[in-house]
Parts: C-alpha cells; sequence; structure tokens
C-alpha cells in the first residue's frame, strides 16, 4: 500500500489547490482525479467541471492567484460590465464595488486551460496527480493501527493517508459516504443532489461580428425569463468572436408546479415540460437575435471547444455550505462543501481557497481550525450568495423587473454590492424595501448560520 501525507479525492480547482499547499508545505500529497476526456483537452484527462463566468475582481484576491502568473492561453479577455436583463428592465454594474487589487472588472478564462495551470502549479510544488483514477471506497481507522485513511481504487490497488482532503464537487460522490459514517441523519437526506443542485448546460458558438462587439467586455444574464429558483440564461464572450451561451436550472424541475407559466419569455404555451437546455438555448437567442439573424446558421457551433462538441452539461452546487468532521482527519472542499454558488455561476475562486486552506492545515498535521479559517476567508462571500439566493428565491417576472429598476436607482449613489449599504430615501420606498430584505435576509444568516451541517453535528 503506498502511503502519503494527504490524500485528495478530485483533481479540480479545489483538489489542485490542496495538493499545492500541501506539498509546498513538505507535505507528500496525491490527488486522484477521475478525468473526462473533452474537446478542448485532447492531450490529457482532467476534472469534469466547467465555471461559465470566469472571475471578477475582487475574487482574484480570494483566489490568491493573479492572473499574471497564469500562462496567457488561460485567459480570454478582460470584463468591464456585468448585465443584468428581466423582461421589460435591466441592470448594470461596471463595479462590483469591493476593494480588489486586481484593477480591470474581470475577466474571462477557459476553465481547462485553469484547470491545467493548477495541476501543473501543484505538481511543480511536488504532489502527485493522478487522473483516470477512481476512488471506490474510503474507510477510516479510528483505533489507530494503521494508516488513518484507507482509499481503495476502482483497479483494486489502495492508498493510506494521515489526512482525507474531500473535492469531489457537487455531486459528491465520494463525500457522501464518508461523511454519512459520522453523521446521526441520512446524509442523502440534506444533501440530496437532485433537490438541491443545479445543472449547467453551455454551448460555444461564434457570434455574429456585430453581435460580439456588442457583448465583447460584458457578461450578460437574463434573469426571470424561466422558472425555477436561481434559473437563468447567460452569454459570456470569449476570444476570436466565440461566446459562451448557457443556463443554469434546477435539477428536476416539474413545469407542472409553475403557477404562472405564461409569465416567463423563455416558456411557450405548448409546453408540457420544462425544456431541454438546448431549446431554451435557441429560444433566447432566437428571441433575442432572430429577426435579424439566421440563429442556427450565423451563429455556429464551435466543436473543437467545450467538453464535447461544442457542449458541455455539468453539475453546480446551490446547497449551503457544510463543515468538515476535522476530528477524523477529513476536510471537504469546493464544490463538495457548498462553497460555490449557482448564484453567480459557479465559484472557482472559492474552490481554491478553501482547497489552499485544507492542504496548508493538512501539511501542517492539524486539520482542527479549518472550519474557523474557511469561515473567516470566505465567509463574507459566502453570506452574499446564500443571502441573495433566499432574497429572490420566490422571484417571478414581474419581481425581477422590480428589482432591477429600484436597484438602478440605487446606483445613483453606490456601486456594485454597496447599493445594499445605502439608505437613500430619494429612491424612494422600493429601495428601502429592497435594501432591509437584503439586511434583515443576511442578518439571520450571522454567525455562521448558513451552515447546513456543522461541526457539532458531526459524532467523533
Amino acid at each position: 500500500m503506498e502511503r502519503f501525507d494527504v490524500a485528495i479525492v478530485g483533481g479540480g480547482p479545489a483538489g489542485s489547490a490542496a495538493a499545492h499547499a500541501a506539498a509546498s508545505a513538505g507535505a507528500s500529497a496525491v490527488a486522484l482525479e477521475k478525468g473526462v476526456p473533452r474537446s478542448d483537452r485532447p492531450d490529457r484527462l482532467g476534472p469534469d467541471s466547467t465555471d461559465a463566468a470566469g472571475i471578477l475582481d475582487y475574487w482574484v484576491d480570494i483566489m490568491g492567484i493573479h492572473p499574471d502568473e497564469m500562462p496567457e492561453e488561460v485567459v480570454l479577455g478582460e470584463l468591464d460590465r456585468a448585465e443584468f436583463i428581466g423582461p421589460s428592465e435591466s441592470l448594470t454594474l461596471h463595479s462590483t464595488g469591493i476593494e480588489s487589487s486586481y484593477e480591470n472588472f474581470g475577466f474571462c478564462m477557459h476553465r481547462a486551460r485553469f484547470d491545467d495551470f493548477l495541476r501543473d502549479r501543484a505538481e511543480e510544488a511536488g504532489a502527485e496527480y493522478r487522473a483516470g483514477v477512481s476512488v471506490r471506497d474510503v474507510e477510516t481507522d479510528r483505533a489507530g493501527d494503521g494508516p488513518r485513511h484507507r482509499l481503495e481504487l476502482a483497479d483494486g490497488e489502495e492508498i493510506g493517508a494521515t489526512f482525507l482532503i474531500l473535492a469531489d464537487g457537487p455531486q459528491r460522490q465520494v463525500t457522501n459516504r464518508v461523511i454519512d459514517e459520522y453523521l446521526p441523519f441520512d446524509v442523502t437526506e440534506r444533501l440530496s443532489t437532485r433537490e438541491t443542485n443545479h445543472i449547467a448546460y453551455q454551448e460555444h458558438r461564434r457570434l455574429p461580428e456585430e453581435v460580439y462587439e456588442e457583448v465583447d467586455g460584458a457578461i450578460k444574464f437574463w434573469w426571470g425569463h424561466m422558472p425555477g429558483h436561481t434559473a437563468y440564461p447567460w452569454i459570456f464572450p470569449n476570444d476570436g468572436r466565440v461566446a459562451r451561451v448557457g443556463l443554469t436550472m434546477p435539477i428536476g424541475m416539474d413545469i407542472d408546479g409553475i403557477e404562472t407559466p405564461d409569465a416567463y419569455p423563455l416558456l411557450e404555451p405548448d409546453d408540457e415540460r420544462i425544456p431541454q437546455g438546448s431549446e431554451y438555448l435557441h429560444r433566447l437567442l432566437e428571441r433575442e437575435y432572430g429577426d435579424e439573424y439566421d440563429v442556427e446558421a450565423d451563429f455556429p457551433l464551435v466543436e473543437d471547444r467545450g467538453k464535447s462538441d461544442g457542449t458541455e452539461t455539468y453539475a453546480i452546487s446551490s446547497t449551503q455550505p457544510i463543515d468538515s468532521p476535522t476530528a477524523a482527519g477529513v476536510a471537504v472542499v469546493g464544490g463538495a462543501m457548498g462553497a460555490t454558488s449557482a448564484f453567480h455561476e459557479g465559484g472557482d475562486h472559492t474552490a481554491v481557497r478553501t482547497g489552499a486552506i485544507a492542504g496548508e492545515l493538512a501539511a501542517a498535521g492539524d486539520l482542527s481550525p479549518y472550519n474557523e479559517r474557511w469561515k473567516d476567508e470566505i465567509g463574507e462571500e459566502v453570506l452574499r450568495n446564500v443571502t441573495m439566493a433566499d432574497v429572490v428565491h420566490d422571484y417571478e417576472p414581474d419581481d425581477w423587473d422590480w428589482a432591477f429598476s429600484t436597484a438602478q436607482k440605487l446606483l445613483e449613489d453606490s456601486e456594485g454590492y454597496g447599493l445594499f449599504d445605502t439608505s437613500n430615501v430619494r429612491a424612494g420606498f422600493g429601495a428601502a424595501k429592497l435594501v432591509t430584505t437584503y439586511k434583515r435576509t443576511k442578518f439571520s444568516f450571522r454567525n455562521g448560520k448558513y451552515v447546513q451541517i456543522t461541526e457539532s453535528d458531526y459524532a467523533l
């Protein structure tokens, strides 16, 4: 049996960051990645997850990696704004309103190349990264007679480790089995993928020159156009007139449960079920550009990008985060712990940060500070996202129009998230209602109340 100080299940941003941090601190570390083939990564296997938007300015500081450290091919273009489009109203942000060391609004990136960069960075620090490796089972020895954690791989091989870092993404295929051992309730009931998570689908399309010029520098979101909690389509520019056209929506949604289907611009009267992602995107492009263009001919798929033939589907965590059973020598990081979010479209920044914290602490031989450390370093970001997702949970199209119209007035005296910190009376009753609702909801999640499985829940 091979022995390591730290074994990491998953080789995405969180797992690679954990491997890098552990190895940089002198620990022996191995990241085990199941790996999938991708059209845009033809020469090596890598993680299945894909972020869509990129990185905003203050995310750079949370992540702790500046784009100047990345190979040139990772960054595809600079961003200068975010556009939020409701059925009738819209809102444009040119600033996040949060102080940052990064001078621009943000940047778009090539996710597969970003993953490769993080992998190479971990290996250069001395970690092992094994792709094409599946973890079948994990056993923890509480008596201390052997390696604390024994990982059984699909090929029958075994790996022993003192510390275990779970970075297997929002589907938690290994994480659920591991932490269930320490919980007095069924973990799948609390963290059911089909009930709490979202699915994202996107297509890489080459846009007509005039359309690309219009969207260049912007990340565009259409809220209130399709039903579902944090369900929205988007367009994100990349390079060479290529943009990612995609959407996020809840898993397993039933159209019969929608009270006002005719209010959503991307639903049609004869829909008997929720449309598939590709149909939603076709309707979006037809609605926005169909009067001037033949969508299928003028917005062709770019088949050498994405996971397969210019398309990809991936899971996004939309749960509230969980603490880890650190007393068992286990840390859960990234999407597996719910640190990423469908509300802000992924979360490579929080994944990298949580992975780095866990790797550093494991190398030091003590994971016990982990749950407090991640709250200290990304808690405010998680709190904002959990709060916003809760505030808009039951929004229908008219609510989005009201919110965008109201927020636009508040932006006259503030920037980005700062609109929630103002009491701009000139904006009227609606502004007061929006700000008060946000503040009250945020207050209700104070002191880590956004955590849905706490450290005290584990029986160790």
